[in-house]
């Protein structure tokens, strides 16, 4: 199994990152995580991000940014990805009022627009689900099949979340299948068996994590993120929970 490295979704972390945002990414190297997937920067410049991520021994993975701030201003943000060292975008979810078959379409126009300057930059521009764009649209095909099958391969990957894939009834292996060479990142979740299909700690839940994992160097997977989106004990103690069981399971992070 190829040594994909594993980053950590900060908003995972957003309580703590808010009080010291610096200290909480310091925490998470201690973790073994390898690398860091933004939502925001906290308190610091990008130019002191870098540093102390060169400090930490931490790479960014990724950076997540609103649809809404790419169209406000794409050059700003590619500037913050060259600074920080990140050579991938992720749009991270669309609000409610802009899920209109309509507005699939327009995201769709707008992700290949986007992608197509990120790449001239060296960045690679992907978009993350939920379970909202399963649903289907007036042909027959799902929101998410559209953005992908409308979208230039080469311009617009995919950060297929597989908590969220599971929970609208998906398979996320036959989705990776699906699209190859499209999922440079994947969002690592597992899911509670019960009734309310809460947020697991990995290996914890009924998510098919090994069949995911063990497609990783098939599907040219570049980075595994964790990402729990709430939790019932501390996110600190969850993410680490979540470290340690990868840890069994990938035998390049046994000694990280």
């Amino acid at each position: 199994m190829t040594a994909i490295p594993v980053a950590l979704q900060m908003f995972t972390l957003r309580e703590e990152s808010s009080k010291d945002f610096t200290g909480t990414l310091k925490k998470v190297a201690e973790f073994g995580y390898q690398g860091i997937e933004f939502a925001g920067y906290g308190d610091l410049t990008t130019t002191e991000l870098k540093v102390v991520m060169d400090d930490l021994g931490l790479r960014a993975a990724s950076s997540h940014i609103p649809l809404i701030e790419m169209e406000a201003d794409l050059t700003k943000i590619i500037d913050d990805q060259h600074r920080i060292g990140s050579n991938k975008l992720v749009c991270p979810y669309l609000p409610p009022e802009r899920r209109t078959e309509e507005d699939y379409r327009e995201l769709i126009t707008l992700l290949n627009r986007f992608g197509e300057i990120c790449s001239k930059e060296g960045i690679t521009l992907c978009y993350h689900n939920h379970d909202f764009e399963l649903e289907k649209l007036s042909d027959g095909r799902t929101a998410l099949e559209t953005i992908f099958e409308e979208t230039n391969p080469e311009w617009v990957k995919a950060e297929f979340d597989i908590y969220w894939l599971t929970k609208a009834g998906q398979n996320p292996l036959a989705w990776i299948k699906q699209y190859p060479n499209r999922t440079p990142i994947i969002h690592l979740k597992d899911m509670t068996t019960d009734e309310e299909q809460f947020f697991a700690e990995l290996g914890t839940g009924g998510v098919d994590l090994e069949s995911v994992l063990g497609i990783g160097e098939e599907a040219n997977v570049e980075w595994w993120v964790v990402e729990q989106d709430r939790s019932r004990r501390s996110p600190l103690e969850s993410i680490e929970m979540s470290m340690k069981y990868l840890k069994k399971r990938l035998p390049h992070l046994a000694n990280v």
